[in-house]
């Protein structure tokens, strides 16, 4: 490049917007997301990043301390998410990460932002152990000690059903941890297991029929599947074929339209725990719903309301930070205090875990409708 017989001023101003770009570049903050774009859990990951950037926009139009997004794919699988989160850390350089939605692959990668020291919060991992990685671990949604609590006393105090049974999935920290905190609740309230072997499947099994036979022969009132859409649908789905008509219950791993493709009206008359109902008639929840959906063009999900407020909650951390870096945003973080989301008031406790409502969801034919609050 040749300067020679540029006029002086020029060379001048050239020179500034060099250095002050540079400076810029330096002091750029990045955010990541590590996300199940692709893969089993894809329909989480889709909606909670919809949630993520409808967020986004709402705080580039605010103003304030600007920040950019990086988005990474970690295709449902643990390797890929720690991969995508070390990506993050080590060549984006990001100053703050919206974590993985689902609670293995959260558990793997938290670890990882734990030692790097950047300020990490999960939408929707709902493990209690995830929090206890360490201190720059923070979470948007409820944990499933609640959850499963919520769950026991509605069988009980509302469908008055006494003889449960849990079916496990048993690779997954999710599964196994909201079927102890339901089944320690439901014994604790007088009620009994229908069969005293622990009941199990795993992920990505399709064939479910030797299994709903012990269900069938166990004869419960009511059957309680803290797993995921695509294998609860299909376990759903043979179990009406077999004959069983009693209720199912679940958490929020159910929130999926896939469900509903799978298991077809079979899925009536089930009930689930969730963060969020599109047809909760707060008007916080209303607007939320509205401008989602003139972007989408759907109802969204649980999965995008905690993605969109977990960008919130970092972005209000972000914004009363005194500098950029990672620990002074993370000591703004933990400090969450009556942060207005969509899926309600949050405030974090010591374990840096909301205190928060819970809503219960009864399926209809094609989806699900809001039942009830719970508050913790």
């Amino acid at each position: 490049m040749k300067l020679k017989g540029l006029p002086h001023k020029f060379l001048a101003c050239l020179l500034t917007l060099v250095i002050s770009n540079s400076l810029y570049s330096a002091e750029a903050l990045k955010v990541g997301v590590v996300s199940p774009i692709t893969g089993a859990t894809a329909t989480f990951g889709q909606e909670n990043v919809n949630g993520i950037k409808l967020a986004y926009e709402k705080i580039k139009k605010a103003g304030g301390k600007k920040f950019d997004l990086v988005i990474e794919d970690d295709k449902s699988d643990a390797i890929e998410s720690t991969t995508a989160t070390r990506k993050l850390i080590n060549i984006d350089k990001i100053s703050a990460m919206i974590g993985e939605p689902t609670s293995s692959l959260a558990l793997a990668s938290a670890p990882i932002v734990q030692e790097a020291k950047i300020p990490f919060i999960t939408p929707t991992a709902t493990n209690a152990k995830v929090t206890q990685v360490g201190d720059f671990i923070s979470r948007a949604c409820f944990t499933d000690d609640f959850q499963g609590v919520v769950m026991a006393k509605f069988a009980i105090n509302t469908l008055k059903k006494k003889k449960g049974l849990v079916l496990i999935e048993n690779t997954s920290d999710y599964s196994k941890g909201l079927a102890k905190s339901f089944t320690d609740e439901f014994l604790k309230m007088g009620g009994k297991m229908a069969s005293t072997e622990e009941l199990t499947y795993a992920a990505k099994d399709t064939d479910f029929q030797s299994l709903m036979r012990k269900v069938k022969r166990a004869n419960p009132d009511f059957i309680f599947v803290p797993g995921y859409y695509v294998e609860v649908g299909l376990i759903i789905k043979q179990a009406r074929a077999l004959g069983i008509n009693v209720p199912f219950l679940g958490g929020d791993g159910w929130d999926s339209p896939k469900l509903f493709e799978i298991a077809g009206a079979a899925v009536k008359g089930s009930y689930i725990s969730n963060h969020f109902a599109p047809d909760d008639k707060d008007p916080v929840v209303q607007n939320f719903v509205k401008d989602y959906k003139k972007v989408y063009g759907v109802n969204p999900g649980g999965f995008a309301a905690l993605g969109y407020d977990a960008l919130g909650i970092m972005n209000a951390a972000i914004q009363k930070a005194k500098s950029t870096k990672p620990a002074d945003i993370n000591a703004e973080l933990v400090k969450t205090k009556d942060y207005q989301g969509v899926t309600g008031k949050i405030t974090f406790d010591a374990n840096r875990n909301p205190k928060k409502a819970a809503v219960v969801l009864e399926a209809k034919e094609t989806g699900f409708v809001f039942h009830t609050k719970v508050n913790p």
